[in-house]
């Protein structure tokens, strides 16, 4: 090769222009301060920017789940408690597709191969739910597939040991761990606690990589104690269904109160659903009837109208009231009884469960006491019960009442009341004379009950009589009668509005009473509705319900009998006027 001397090169003999290495050096020193201002901007004035755009991507909050409280009967039983059910998640994009594993996984999960695909192809590639709160040894074996992308959320699930018999009464929790229905919703704020958080940095893959910041634990939910004892609940439930289902009847609805402190001892209804199992119900099924629906409650009114006219003085219990020949004329309307029941007296205008007998004793009545009295004992108003959707019903004011609209509110009709107003309104006889709250919480030991007077202790105790003879011999509750125990009590059989009507052949029984009869220990109502196995007189639908209950409930209550035997009654078919 020729042999090249580059010291000799023209090129590198020709002299370099000044301005040019001057150049060259001022881009080299504009560029280093350049770096410099932006690693100034980057680490000290721009730094908070920075930092909250490495959280976004990187940083997370996870919400550290609070255990809800645990709902107690007020015997201590459990009705409602959380257990830990893990939730299972993934991030599509990163989930191992073996089909072996993800066929193994869809079984544990309970759901087809085709359902578990489609949710792994979903257009969120980052996150998608796979199953809510699974069990725990479900959980634990998903665990050990260890399939890729596919992860676990403690999260915690709400258990019901008493089932569809108090359901209506405790209601439930969704997913979320809210409350939706009964004592779950009504002490949502009580029961929910407080969840907690910490602050994490997560790496591409979801995966925890380093803990930020203090961690705030979760506050648990406190605990809440009903008044509801779950055996008289789980036995009222069990009579209502048996007397639903023999009489072929819609629904039926039983409340339990205890007659001297005002607790909730019972809020049973049939059809019932399972708390666990809530898919495809329907509004109608997840109402607590007892307490969210009204009617028109029929005869059990007419031992309130009784006690207004003996308050009023305007009667005696052996005033006469003539109720031949069995039927009244008012306006264009007749209103009658079943029979021709002749004269008879107030406590026989009860017994016999007459709606001309009624209606002429609340004539001597004025319209404007007859209202005080009704709001008095709840009617007409949103009742005092911490449970959700508790129904107001109607009474018109009586500045609007005619004279055949006062006639009829005396045996019932033309004013609208749930199962829980009338039982609740009976207070104001178990408790001589004095209406007491209701509560669906369990009350302290030895509190004082505190009640709002109505009617005097004398007349009151005259009504519970004629509730007794109303119960008894010639009474159109004989049924209710109990082994050991005196009641009293009264039917009703209520015609069911149609339209601007009422429906020929559709009816709602009902029994409102009490037991011991001297000394009240607890109210029990009763409704079945529509029933269509060719009885529906509340004496014979409902009163023997009302039996059953009363009867096991002062059992259980370890009420002494009062009575030695059971009192002869003849089985005879009654016939109630309505």
């Amino acid at each position: 090769m020729r042999d090249i001397r580059y010291t000799s090169s023209p090129l590198l003999a020709s002299k370099t222009p000044v301005w040019r290495s001057k150049f060259i050096v001022a881009m080299l020193a504009l560029a280093f301060i350049g770096l410099t201002a932006r690693a100034a901007y980057v680490q000290v004035f721009g730094n908070a920017f920075f930092q909250r755009q490495g959280e976004v991507r990187f940083a997370r909050t996870l919400e550290m789940p609070a255990s809800r409280g645990r709902i107690f009967d007020r015997n201590g039983l459990l009705l409602a408690s959380s257990v830990v059910a893990p939730s299972i998640w993934a991030i599509p994009e990163d989930v191992d597709r073996n089909p072996a594993k993800l066929q193994q996984l869809a079984k544990l999960l309970g759901m087809p191969l085709a359902d578990l695909n489609k949710r792994l192809s979903n257009e969120d590639k980052t996150f998608v739910w796979l199953k809510r709160q699974v069990d725990e040894p479900v959980a634990k074996q998903i665990a050990e597939l260890k399939i890729a992308g596919i992860y676990q959320r403690k999260e915690y699930k709400r258990r019901y040991p008493e089932g569809e018999a108090a359901t209506h009464v405790v209601g439930f929790a969704n997913v979320e761990n809210k409350g939706l229905e009964g004592a779950e919703l009504s002490f949502e704020k009580q029961l929910a606690g407080k969840p907690g958080s910490r602050r994490v940095i997560k790496d591409r893959l979801g995966r925890v990589v380093e803990a930020v910041g203090d961690e705030v634990p979760p506050v648990d939910g406190q605990d809440i104690q009903l008044s509801i004892d779950s055996k008289v609940q789980f036995f009222a439930y069990q009579k209502l269904r048996d007397a639903v289902t023999a009489n072929k009847a819609k629904s039926g609805s039983v409340v339990v109160l205890d007659a001297q402190t005002g607790e909730v001892l019972a809020l049973a209804n049939y059809p019932s659903y399972s708390p666990d199992n809530r898919r495809n119900l329907s509004g109608a099924q997840l109402r607590n009837i007892a307490v969210t629906d009204t009617f028109e409650p029929g005869s059990i009114m007419k031992p309130i109208t009784v006690a207004m006219a003996l308050e009023a003085g305007k009667v005696t219990p052996q005033t006469s009231i003539p109720t031949a020949p069995g039927f009244y004329k008012l306006d264009k309307f007749t209103i009658r009884d079943t029979r021709n029941h002749g004269t008879l007296t107030v406590e026989g205008v009860v017994q016999k469960s007459s709606n001309v007998g009624s209606l002429k004793i609340a004539q001597r009545l004025s319209a404007q006491d007859m209202w005080e009295t009704y709001a008095a004992l709840g009617y007409g108003r949103k009742p005092d019960l911490a449970f959700p959707g508790a129904a107001t019903g109607r009474v018109r004011h009586w500045k609007s009442w005619k004279p055949v609209e006062q006639a009829t509110m005396s045996y019932g009709y033309g004013l609208s009341a749930s199962l829980f107003q009338m039982a609740h309104s009976y207070t104001v006889f178990s408790h001589d004379g004095a209406i007491i709250p209701a509560t669906l919480l369990k009350a302290p030991e030895g509190a004082e009950v505190q009640g709002v007077r109505v009617f005097s202790e004398k007349n009151a105790r005259a009504v519970r009589k004629m509730l007794e003879m109303a119960a008894g011999p010639g009474g159109t509750g004989q049924r209710a009668q109990t082994v050991g125990y005196s009641v009293g009590g009264k039917s009703g059989t209520a015609r069911k509005q149609q339209g601007k009507g009422y429906a020929a052949n559709k009816y709602r029984a009902w029994f409102a009473g009490m037991a011991p009869i001297d000394k009240p220990r607890v109210i029990v109502a009763v409704m079945v509705d529509e029933p269509s196995n060719g009885v529906y007189y509340g004496g014979a639908v409902a009163a023997p319900v009302f039996s059953e209950v009363v009867q096991q409930t002062l059992r259980i209550m370890g009420v002494q009998p009062d009575m030695a035997v059971k009192p002869a009654i003849v089985a005879e078919q009654v016939e109630e006027s309505f």
